[in-house]
């Protein structure tokens, strides 16, 4: 039962990173109809944001510490981080030891910008070209700007660790008995997952400008004959579903340090989530997320790769075939959607 209940836990942290990115690829179809291979690339780029503030708070100065001798007896030259002057020695440890949860504030403006850049600049040309086409030239799209970040950051992994607090680990069976021992900052993944998906959900479901947006996406002519910018609404969408994507991309560093294609990696098996969820729907898009997670991560235990070898490459693309046959829309998937 530990065993179990530990292999569902790594399903949920996988799920998570899923969902959040099915989510945002499932919003920017809903709304504008555009199939975005590029959707990856954000989540990449959401990675790094919290790369850079890292380094940019481990910026430092050298000083003389007369305090401090080598073995010469000449005083030490000591690198002491902007941050820790400015602020004070506790208080910039403090800041730079809490770098990756801090990047989420510089990541939305950042993403939400990037977002508009993209759909302004790029994807409002291809509305009604074929998908084949939106695909391609958002493929394309993905493999400069991850090219881009090769270029300044390098091919290497970086490593992005956790606040210290949040670094350990938590033996969640410790109330019901059991010795079930997981990694703080999987939990808190997982719990800002959760929030983010409840938090788009509300915002669609009860604010007037996702009233609008549902309505848009299910008759965009006749939202516009009521004297609606839908266009302009669709624009700010595609910038929330960018944001979503680069703050799932944050919070992923410590568990997975970023490189320059995690969000290829990512992209395939989100898109195969998106399909098995159901083209266009938002509910299926988060179910089959975390349900291809769990999979995923009891295919990966020693009993299923010895028993069948390999089964946890390709679990996610065998359950996405048989769906796909005995449920050609998907699990939630909506009458219409692609079918043209």
């Amino acid at each position: 039962m530990d065993a179990i209940l530990l292999q569902i836990l790594n399903g949920l942290d996988k799920g998570s990173a899923y969902a959040l990115i099915a989510l945002g690829l499932t919003l920017i179809f809903g709304t504008l109809g555009v199939v975005n291979f590029a959707h990856g690339a954000l989540f990449m780029i959401g990675a790094f944001c919290a790369v850079t503030l890292q380094r940019v708070l481990n910026l430092s100065f050298e000083t003389i510490d007369e305090t401090q001798k080598d073995f010469l007896g000449n005083p030490l030259k000591v690198k002491t981080p902007y941050v820790e002057a400015w602020f004070g020695p506790e208080a910039g440890a403090w800041i730079i030891d809490w770098a990756v949860p801090l990047a989420l504030v510089i990541a939305i403006p950042i993403m939400l910008l990037v977002g508009y850049v993209m759909e302004r600049g790029l994807i409002k040309h291809f509305y009604k070209r074929p998908h084949a086409d939106q695909i391609l030239v958002t493929f394309g799209l993905a493999i400069v700007m991850q090219e881009i970040v090769k270029y300044f950051f390098g091919a290497n992994p970086i490593q992005t660790p956790p606040p210290d607090a949040l670094n350990g680990v938590a033996n969640l069976g410790a109330i019901i008995g059991m010795d079930i021992v997981y990694p703080v900052w999987r939990i808190v993944y997982f719990c800002f997952a959760t929030l983010i998906i409840g938090g788009i959900f509300a915002f669609l479901q009860f604010t007037t400008f996702g009233m609008v947006v549902r309505a848009g996406m299910a008759d965009r002519e006749t939202v516009g004959l009521l004297g609606i910018n839908i266009d302009r609404r669709f624009t700010i969408m595609f910038g929330i579903a960018a944001a979503v994507a680069g703050l799932a991309g944050v919070m992923y560093g410590p568990i997975n340090p970023p490189n320059y294609h995690m969000g290829m990696d990512f992209l395939v098996l989100s898109f195969v989530v998106v399909v098995v969820g159901g083209m266009g729907s938002l509910p299926g898009a988060v179910l089959a997320g975390f349900l291809l997670g769990i999979l995923e991560s009891f295919a990966s235990t020693t009993w299923a790769t010895t028993t069948i070898p390999g089964i946890n490459q390709i679990i996610i693309y065998l359950v996405a075939i048989v769906v796909l046959l005995t449920r050609p829309r998907g699990l939630m998937g909506r009458k219409g959607v692609m079918e043209e």
